[in-house]
């Protein structure tokens, strides 16, 4: 996919999710091979203001529209990922383990919502409805999991 179709999409998108105009979003293509991620976020939630950034060199998942619409969605449950913070943070005490416990569930949970709810955008309104699995492919199999474990019998 060229940048004339990713900047499309990311247009396509900031206006179907309702981003624009409430918030400015600029969108920046990542040229540099050791940048780890796909997709991310730099978010300046007092002035309304983000940037989209998106890997075009060595993406971790294949459908970049996928991908596009993951990190809108983030964008779009902003609002609620920081309530859920900062009830997180007046909570528990700092760096305790039951602080640590109530970020990661969080956490785990967000991403599985965003990552739903973008299935289901994809789904409606993509133009590729190939689902990416990027992730699938660095991760063990099934019985790779088990391997080395010792037999309970």
């Amino acid at each position: 996919m060229d940048r004339e179709q990713i900047t499309a999409l990311f247009e396509k998108y900031c206006r179907k999710l309702r981003i624009t105009p409430a918030w400015d979003v600029k969108l920046e293509l990542i040229d540099d091979p050791s940048w780890p991620k796909t997709g991310d976020f730099k978010i300046d939630c007092d002035d309304r203001k983000a940037i989209l950034m998106l890997n075009v060199i060595n993406p971790k998942q294949e459908n970049m529209e996928e991908v596009i619409i993951h990190e809108l969605m983030h964008l779009k449950m902003y609002p609620l990922d920081q309530v859920t913070e900062s009830l997180i943070r007046s909570t528990f005490p700092e760096e305790s383990p039951a602080q640590d416990f109530a970020y990661r569930q969080f956490f785990n949970t967000l991403e599985q919502t965003v990552e739903e709810l973008a299935k289901c955008f994809l789904l409606e309104f993509g133009d590729d409805k190939t689902f990416s699995y990027g992730r699938c492919d660095r991760m063990k199999s099934f019985n790779e999991l088990y391997d080395g474990l010792n037999n309970i019998e």
